[in-house]
């Protein structure tokens, strides 16, 4: 067993490297995706499913071993795809990355990330005490850590790892839609005056807002919750 664990890191370890050896995550970056993006269009026509399959391993690929470049790839995703196939794709893809992310860390990381991490994941583990399944949606939902710290750290929690699964995939679902659609319009600029098209501008304020606004409804979700609980005649 412990083995096939130093076989696996090396691999991983090897990947990683040869991300950024051979500057492999320059082409995760907005401005070369943007830039790309009458190429990859013109192949998305002639080979729609080759290149949906692509983009799907590239994207599980990037979350599962926490590099940067979700966020673009999300963008360009909604850009090169539409908004309906783009949310699908990379709902799953993100979904399974991140689980992949939690599994590696549950049996390969575990001690390095407590070392690393522990005040954050200390905060992450009273929170699952606490809420639960609940908690890890409201990090889905709220960017309070960041994305792949949220996977590795839930990989030295005991939550089941099909719980992870379907919680994060409902909970990232409407953070996706936005950055998604936020790709579909950006598709759509081709001068200066696109720029300030009203309905990317509007794609781009839900992305700043939508945090805030999530944060003040499970606040409010809360305190309800806090005074039904609290109701005369329920059990403590």
């Amino acid at each position: 067993m412990k083995l096939k664990k130093i076989v696996i890191l090396i691999v991983i370890a090897g990947l990683i490297v040869a991300v950024k050896v051979f500057g492999l995550d320059q082409y995760l970056t907005l401005s070369y995706l943007k830039g790309s993006l009458d190429t990859l269009k013109a192949l998305y026509r002639d080979h729609s499913l080759m290149v949906i399959a692509g983009y799907f391993i590239i994207y599980v690929l990037t979350t599962s071993l926490s590099l940067p470049g979700a966020s673009p790839l999300g963008i360009a995703g909604g850009a090169l795809f539409g908004f309906w196939t783009a949310t699908v794709v990379v709902s799953f893809a993100s979904t399974i990355g991140a689980t992949l992310a939690c599994l590696v860390s549950r049996f390969l990381l575990r001690d390095w990330i407590q070392n690393k991490f522990g005040d954050k994941i200390a905060k992450i583990n009273e929170g699952i005490e606490k809420e639960g399944a609940f908690y890890l949606f409201t990090l889905r939902l709220i960017p309070v850590f960041p994305f792949w710290l949220i996977n590795l750290a839930m990989g030295v929690t005991k939550m089941p790892l099909f719980k992870f699964y379907w919680v994060s995939q409902i909970g990232m679902l409407a953070g996706t839609m936005v950055f998604v659609n936020a790709g579909k319009e950006l598709a759509k600029i081709e001068s200066v005056k696109g720029i300030l098209s009203p309905s990317l501008i509007i794609s781009f304020v839900l992305i700043g807002i939508f945090p805030i606004t999530v944060k003040k409804l499970i606040a409010f979700y809360r305190s309800k919750r806090g005074k039904t609980s609290g109701a005369p005649g329920d059990v403590p």
